[in-house]
C-alpha cells in the first residue's frame, strides 16, 4: 500500500486554505454599477490642481477593482453587495495642492453606504450638498477642511444620529450655525467649523451633548454664551469673534484647553471657573473639628498641559487664585486689577506655570522679595508690562512684541480704577 505523507498535505490544504481567506471580499466581487457610476460623476467634477495627483490611480477602463486599485476608496460588502464606505479626496500631503472643481451631490448622493466623506486641502468650490443628512443616513464623519466652500451649513446635516466628526473649517461659509447641530446630534463628539463667515449666536445645546472638542474661532458669531454648555468639553476655542457678556456658563469638569480671546467678554471671572469637584471622605477626628458631613468637596483646577486663553477682552477685578495651576495662561490685554496671587508667583519660579502673560492691566504688584535676584527657570515666559506698577525686571525679558516699549501704565490710567500706582 502506498503511504502519503499527510502531515505535508494538511500544510498543503493549511496554505491553500490561508491563501483563500487573506483575499479580501473586495477583490473577489465586482464594486455595485451605482456606486461606481458615482464615482465616475464624482472624477468629473473634480481635478487635481497638479498633474499626475490624487486621480492618476483613478481608471475606469482598467480590470482592477476600484475598491482595491482608486486612491481613497475603501469598501466593505454590505447585504451581499461590494458598496463604498469611506472616500477620502485627495492625498492630504502637506505639499499637494489638492483638488479644484465642485463636489457633484449626484454622485455623492448616490454613495448610499457611506460612513466617511473626507475632503483634503484644495481649491475645490461650490456648495456643501443640501441634502447630504437626508441621503447618506450612515456618515460618521464629514471634514471637508482647507477649501473655498462658500454658502451655508446643510441642515439636513442634523439628522445624521450617527455622526462623530463634523470639520468644515477653513473655507467660506456663511449663514448662521443651524441650532439642531448642538441638540441634535447625540453622538458628536468633534464639531470644528472655525475660519469661516458664519455669524448669529451660538446655539442653545442639548443636555444629552457628549461634544469632546468645539471649535468656532475666527467668525463673525455675536451674542452671549449659551445657557448650557456640553460637560464633556476638553477643548473649547470660540476667539476672534463678537461675543459679549459674562463668563457664566463654562463647563468646569473636563476642559484642557480653553481660548476664548479676542472678544468682548466683561466682568470678573466666576469663582466655579475652570474647577472640577471631588469628593472625599473626611476622617472622624477631622470631622469632628470641622462638624460637617463625612463627604465634603474639595476645589481643584487643571495641571500639566492645561491651556486658557481669555486675552483681549474686558475681564476685570483681582486675579482668580483658583486659576494657579493652569500650565499656559493668558489674561493680557483686559481690566484686571489688584495684585498678582501668591501662588501664581510660586508655580513660575518653580517652573509649574510655563507661560504667564499679565501684560495690559490694571494689576498693582506683583509680590516678590528680592526682584533683582529672582531667575526664571529655562522654558518659562512671564510678561508684566504696561500695568500699575513698575514690573520687575524679570517680567519683562520674555513680553512678546505687541506689548509695547512702556514699562508701566500713566497714572492717570491708573487712577480711573482707583488703585493708584504701586511699585512690584
Amino acid at each position: 500500500m502506498e503511504f502519503c505523507n499527510c502531515n505535508s498535505f494538511l500544510q498543503l490544504l493549511s496554505l491553500i486554505l490561508t491563501l483563500h481567506l487573506s483575499i479580501s471580499p473586495t477583490t473577489q466581487q465586482q464594486l455595485a454599477a451605482g456606486d461606481l457610476n458615482a464615482l465616475h460623476q464624482i472624477m468629473d467634477t473634480l481635478t487635481d490642481v497638479k498633474n499626475g495627483g490624487f486621480f492618476s490611480t483613478w481608471n475606469f477602463s482598467s480590470p482592477e477593482n476600484p475598491c482595491s486599485s482608486f486612491a481613497g476608496v475603501t469598501c466593505s460588502v454590505i447585504n451581499g453587495e461590494l458598496r463604498v464606505t469611506a472616500l477620502l479626496l485627495g492625498t492630504g500631503l502637506s505639499d499637494s495642492p489638492g483638488l479644484a472643481g465642485t463636489i457633484s451631490a449626484i454622485g455623492i448622493y448616490d454613495l448610499t453606504e457611506l460612513t466617511q466623506l473626507i475632503l483634503y486641502p484644495g481649491i475645490v468650490t461650490g456648495f456643501i450638498p443640501s441634502q447630504l443628512g437626508r441621503r447618506l443616513k450612515n456618515l460618521r464623519v464629514i471634514s471637508l477642511t482647507n477649501n473655498r466652500l462658500t454658502g451655508t451649513i446643510p441642515e439636513t446635516i442634523s439628522e445624521l444620529q450617527n455622526l462623530h466628526t463634523l470639520d468644515l473649517s477653513h473655507n467660506k461659509l456663511t449663514g448662521v450655525i443651524p441650532p439642531t447641530l448642538a441638540s441634535a446630534l447625540p453622538e458628536l463628539k468633534v464639531l470644528v467649523l472655525a475660519y469661516n463667515n458664519l455669524a448669529g449666536e451660538i446655539p442653545e445645546f442639548s443636555d444629552e451633548s457628549q461634544l469632546i472638542h468645539l471649535d468656532f474661532r475666527n467668525n463673525m458669531l455675536w451674542g452671549t454664551l449659551p445657557e448650557t454648555m456640553p460637560a464633556t468639553l476638553r477643548y473649547l476655542s470660540l476667539s476672534s469673534n463678537g461675543l459679549w457678556g459674562p463668563l457664566n456658563s463654562l463647563p468646569s469638569s473636563n476642559l484642557v484647553y480653553l481660548d476664548l480671546s479676542m472678544n468682548k467678554f466683561s466682568g470678573p471671572i466666576p469663582d466655579s471657573f475652570f474647577q472640577f469637584l471631588t469628593f472625599i471622605n473626611v476622617p472622624p477626628t477631622e470631622q469632628s473639628l470641622r462638624r460637617t458631613p463625612t463627604t465634603v468637596v474639595i476645589f481643584e483646577s487643571y495641571g500639566p498641559g492645561s491651556i486658557v486663553d481669555l486675552s483681549h477682552n474686558f475681564l476685570s477685578g483681582d486675579i482668580p487664585n483658583f486659576l494657579e495651576s493652569v500650565e499656559t495662561l493668558f489674561l493680557n490685554n483686559n481690566h484686571f486689577t489688584g495684585k498678582v496671587p501668591e501662588e501664581y508667583v510660586r508655580n513660575v519660579f518653580a517652573g509649574a506655570m510655563r507661560t504667564l502673560y499679565l501684560q495690559h492691566n490694571y494689576i498693582s504688584s506683583f509680590p516678590v522679595e528680592n526682584p533683582r535676584d529672582m531667575v526664571l527657570p529655562d522654558g518659562v515666559a512671564l510678561c508684566l508690562s504696561y500695568n500699575c506698577m513698575v514690573p520687575p525686571t524679570v517680567g519683562l525679558a520674555a513680553c512678546p512684541a505687541s506689548a509695547g516699549g512702556a514699562f508701566s501704565r500713566p497714572f492717570r490710567q491708573c487712577s480711573v480704577f482707583n488703585i493708584g500706582n504701586s511699585i512690584g
